[in-house]
């Protein structure tokens, strides 16, 4: 049996030579002869093993024994031991997440310390056969039927992925080798343990007796898939460091296959919230819904996003990021000078510059004004930057009257989103220049003019 589980190792290619390992070791049958079976294995790889143990503080007494029986595993097979101790009862939330977190802390603390180049835990095939039929019955899609993965990015391994307890627990009773049994395992108050001892058992005898073998190719199948598409991906979402909003063209989603565009869907998700738990199949399907749709506006909330489609854009962001809110500025500006416009990256600038001094670029007259117009003799004119405001109105070069600026966000295509700090510049409370539409007709440059005032929008 070793020899099987040093071929998952090899052609999964879990350690490197030299690596030190640790060793989750709970107590139980799994782990403990995870870490018999990585010492005796440990040689061709030239592998440094330790035992790691966490003491959740769920059990009181017992979860204290399990504890106690790993740190004298650890002693009398000579390995270093780290424990933490933790109380997950008193942490909010859903016992079970909150104490895989606390592993996950733990876990990524001594690899950041050095202490661990890799973390191996006990997961069998029979872990993978509960894991793909819960999420099955869950409604998880390809995704989630890859199951627990032999290699994760933050450096688990799961040697025992494809070796089922049954033959785990026979390779120790034949060696005398005692484990801790928890008595949680067997309460059938918790789902997975209904899963474990009353569902499975009857669809082995009923439907299929290699079923557990059958789960864990379907997660073996569903990986590979998934492991394609992550290269698939990469081609139309670039990566993203996350919490930021992503933005994705409408069309992205409607002209692209019905595969590709959920999974657009979910990933520019899964970079906003940093994970997809609490996203299901309704989920993803409401925003391709709103992709489909030709008109107006819409908006949606997930779990932990705030979705909106405007014109031909959807914009994914966290949830609880209201650009939608009130969040007016309003700054003097001097000239020559610049300003960074609030909550943005992006800086406005103001000089003023002699005629023969221009490059008579077309693209740029917009942002030219006529300096004379606001010299008086008196010092620099008192020009305001600020952010557009519902019923704003200017009239832009080469119209006949005044219009509401509202109409430009109209006529532009300008998604909602971007609209709450569009800056504007003022004159004595008169509009002379709003990003993209330009100078106010009253202001703007002329063949006669002398000096202008030219603004630039920049970013750091």
């Amino acid at each position: 049996m070793l020899e099987r589980v040093a071929d998952f190792i090899a052609r999964h290619r879990m350690f490197e030579v030299g690596q030190r390992v640790g060793v989750a070791v709970s107590g139980g049958a799994d782990s403990v002869f995870l870490l018999h079976a990585l010492l005796e294995l440990a040689p061709r790889w030239a592998l440094e093993i330790s035992v790691i143990h966490i003491e959740h503080g769920i059990r009181g007494a017992a979860s204290l024994a399990d504890a106690a029986f790993v740190a004298q595993l650890a002693r009398t097979l000579e390995l270093r031991f780290y424990v933490r101790q933790a109380d997950v009862p008193a942490i909010d939330g859903n016992v079970e997440e909150a104490a895989r977190n606390v592993r996950q802390r733990f876990y990524s603390e001594l690899m950041a310390a050095g202490a661990v180049d890799r973390v191996s835990t006990g997961h069998t095939r029979s872990d993978q056969a509960e894991t793909v039929l819960y999420r099955m019955v869950r409604g998880a899609g390809l995704g989630g039927l890859a199951g627990i993965l032999p290699v994760t990015k933050e450096g688990l391994v799961r040697p025992l992925l494809g070796t089922d307890q049954s033959q785990i627990r026979a390779w120790l009773r034949e060696r005398l080798i005692p484990w801790q049994e928890d008595e949680t395992n067997r309460d059938l108050t918790y789902a997975r343990n209904r899963l474990r001892h009353q569902i499975l058992p009857r669809l082995r005898e009923g439907l299929n007796p290699q079923l557990d073998a059958a789960l864990a190719h379907l997660a073996t199948l569903a990986r590979d898939e998934e492991d394609y598409w992550e290269a698939e991906l990469a081609r139309h979402l670039p990566p993203s460091a996350g919490a930021q909003p992503v933005i994705l063209r409408a069309l992205q989603l409607t002209d692209a296959s019905p595969a590709l565009a959920r999974r657009l869907v979910r990933r520019a998700m899964e970079i906003v919230k940093g994970d997809l738990r609490g996203i299901d199949f309704a989920h993803v399907e409401r925003v391709m819904e709103m992709a489909r749709s030709q008109e107006g506006h819409d908006r949606y909330q997930a779990p932990g996003l705030d979705i909106c489609r405007s014109f031909g854009l959807m914009r994914v962001a966290p949830g609880g990021c209201r650009w939608d809110e009130n969040q007016e500025f309003s700054v003097a500006v001097e000239v020559p000078g610049s300003v960074e416009l609030p909550g943005s990256a992006n800086r406005i600038s103001l000089q003023v510059l002699d005629k023969e001094e221009l490059t008579e670029a077309c693209a740029t007259v917009g942002n030219e004004l006529d300096w004379q117009r606001f010299s008086s003799g008196e010092g620099a004119p008192s020009l305001e930057l600020r952010n557009w405001r519902p019923g704003d109105q200017y009239r832009r070069v080469g119209r006949s009257k005044a219009e509401k600026i509202k109409f430009f966000f109209q006529q532009e295509r300008i998604p909602l989103w971007e609209r709450r700090n569009w800056p504007i510049i003022t004159y004595n409370e008169a509009i002379i220049w709003a990003r993209r539409f330009g100078a106010a007709a009253e202001f703007a440059r002329s063949p006669e003019t002398r000096s202008v005032l030219q603004v630039a929008e920049s970013t750091r």
